[in-house]
């Protein structure tokens, strides 16, 4: 398996030119899922003991098994959250990929941790945290919360010793991501969700939910996890307030600003996250709005020193990464992965080469054409906006739809290739929703998405 042949290098240039390819394209099919039974009845098994052989695996691949999958670059996938890496990035992905860099520890990746860190700088520059916060990429904001709130409640413990053993307290909001409750239930501690109706938790909301906690309970609280950038209307809750809060009462100031966060890049909408500079640990996604592949993730701290204490791992065959021999930073030190890839890299290279004046320009085009889409909606008599768009979000209603018709015209435009947009709930309606990160999107896409909902 581990030799070099004529077999392994053609398969090398099938690969490379399927990469080349699929990267020029600028609108790649629309593919759409498919059912087990039906992709295996075309694939049959493809791990035997004998193998199947490469150019047969990677034909099934190209062929079939990658038509069963919606690419998230695709200028009118306007769902979820997409996703627009840039090329520079994707094609550095396979470069570190190739360099098999394990990502852990200085003396094995201090080439690829180097420019791991140039990447964070200039994160950590965005947010305006003080002097000597720093931070480590992981696969994703849920892992980036997870890191972020067992240093709060690792450093709540230090604070007083009466408090280990104890089961944690967090507060959240409504309009928080899923992964906060999500990794509540990891850390088995207890979440109290502040009923916001518009989804934006202030400081005044925070504080009465403080206020109207039980003693015992008051005791147990840790952490708040506020939103910038709430994933379902892109709100950015009142972070200058909710700080205030937070020190006054000596609770950890948590930010999930993983889609929101390429934003603070954008000179339009900076003044939104007034406030996110007092956090102590701040989630960002560089593969949602920073263009990176999946999976990158990043956690930030206020102060580096309290998460050394709570994922610093130890072990005997780890200890020479400790060595003074071995000096330098170790990402593992910060998060809760030991083994990791250096993620981060593809960042890097793509900053490096295209300079950060151009992300904030394709950045800016997400909210221009959240904008655009906005004003688009207001004068079609059929249409409605909902509440105005937040940072690349809007929230809209078809006037008269029910839920099914919501459905239905999602999956009818799917099933064509014309596009992927999906409904959500807003108070409890169910309405249509778009979120734009590709720069590629035009105004054709807009009008011809909307054309659709006649």
């Amino acid at each position: 398996m581990h030799k070099i042949d004529i077999d392994l290098v053609e398969m090398t240039l099938d690969v490379m030119k399927y990469t080349v390819d699929r990267i020029s394209n600028v609108t790649p099919e629309l593919g759409s899922p498919q059912r087990e039974e039906e992709l295996f009845e075309k694939i049959g098994e493809t791990v035997t003991p004998k193998g199947i052989g490469g150019e047969v695996a990677f034909k099934m691949f190209r062929d079939i098994l990658v038509k069963a999958t919606v690419p998230i670059d695709h200028p009118r996938h306007l769902a979820f959250v997409p996703a627009a890496p840039t090329r520079a990035a994707i094609m550095f992905d396979l470069v570190t990929s190739a360099s098999s860099i394990h990502g852990a520890y200085w003396m094995e990746g201090a080439g690829g941790i180097f420019c791991e860190n140039q990447a964070m700088k200039w994160l950590v520059s965005l947010t305006g945290l003080p002097k000597d916060s720093f931070g480590v990429f992981t696969s994703g904001g849920t892992a980036a919360n997870l890191s972020g709130l067992v240093t709060a409640r690792e450093a709540w413990r230090k604070k007083d010793a009466a408090n280990i053993g104890v089961r944690a307290l967090l507060l959240t909001s409504n309009g928080a991501h899923s992964s906060i409750q999500a990794m509540a239930k990891v850390m088995d501690a207890d979440v109290v969700m502040i009923d916001c109706p518009d989804e934006n938790l202030r400081g005044h909301a925070l504080q009465s939910a403080i206020d109207e906690l039980e003693e015992k309970d008051r005791k147990r609280l840790f952490a708040v996890a506020a939103t910038g950038g709430t994933t379902n209307a892109g709100i950015i809750d009142e972070l200058d307030s909710i700080a205030d809060v937070c020190e006054k009462e000596g609770i950890w100031f948590h930010v999930d600003a993983a889609y929101g966060g390429g934003a603070l890049a954008a000179p339009s909408v900076r003044h939104l996250f007034n406030g996110i500079e007092r956090a102590d640990s701040i989630t960002i996604d560089p593969h949602k709005w920073l263009f990176s592949p999946y999976d990158c993730g990043a956690i930030l701290y206020k102060d580096m020193s309290l998460a050394a204490e709570a994922h610093s791992q130890k072990g005997a065959y780890l200890e020479i990464f400790k060595d003074g021999g071995a000096d330098g930073f170790n990402p593992s030190d910060y998060q809760i992965q030991l083994t990791r890839r250096v993620r981060g890299m593809p960042l890097w290279f793509s900053l490096a080469m295209h300079g950060t004046d151009k992300y904030t320009t394709a950045i800016e085009k997400g909210i221009e054409l959240a904008r655009i889409a906005a004003e688009k909606i207001e004068q079609d008599d059929n249409l409605e906006l909902v509440r105005p768009s937040s940072l690349s979000v809007v929230l809209f209603r078809r006037k008269g739809w029910t839920p099914d018709e919501y459905r239905d015209w999602t999956y009818r435009n799917h099933k064509s290739g014309m596009a992927l947009v999906t409904p959500t709930k807003w108070k409890g309606e169910t309405i249509s929703r778009f979120c734009f990160i590709n720069p590629e999107t035009t105004e054709a896409d807009i009008d011809a998405i909307l054309e659709t909902m006649k």
